[in-house]
């Protein structure tokens, strides 16, 4: 793996933090689109970050996958205590206790829309990435512009 680039200096505030940051670095290198990190801490007992990505086809995601698992091994020396999705590969889950990674295809990332569901958590600057401007996508809205409620 002598190819990979340098990644910037991750300044972590915690070793969840700092898992976190790397699995969404790993997941940018192989990649990913959308890559975000929510800190779900205060809304959520059982985690403390969400690591949120898309993979483009069933490959890409287990391969985005593959990579997280690797450098997050490599740079933490943690391991997943859980892992799901690997045959289907539509939405892998590795689950390192206080770091949850989600690695999605857009279809499923679209239906379940953790963005969504979780819009009150902060989300973390990941150095080195951009943040997307649509992640998640827009209300239903009326013809003047103004959103509408589903009931």
């Amino acid at each position: 793996m002598a190819d990979r680039q340098e990644a910037p200096k991750l300044e972590p505030n915690s070793e969840s933090e700092h898992i976190a940051l790397v699995a969404a670095q790993a997941a940018a290198d192989k990649k990913a689109l959308d890559v975000l990190v929510l800190n779900v801490a205060k809304t959520l007992v059982i985690t403390e970050y969400f690591v949120i990505a898309t993979g483009s086809t069933n490959r890409q995601v287990g391969g985005i996958a593959d990579e997280v698992e690797e450098r997050v091994r490599e740079q933490t020396g943690a391991k997943p205590i859980g892992r799901e999705g690997l045959f289907e590969k539509t939405w892998v889950l590795l689950d390192y206790g206080d770091v949850v990674v989600h690695v999605f295809q857009p279809e499923t990332r679209a239906f379940y829309r953790l963005e969504k569901l979780w819009s009150d958590a902060p989300r973390l600057e990941v150095p080195g990435i951009e943040p997307s401007a649509e992640e998640v996508p827009p209300a239903e809205s009326d013809p003047d512009g103004a959103e509408t409620s589903g009931s």
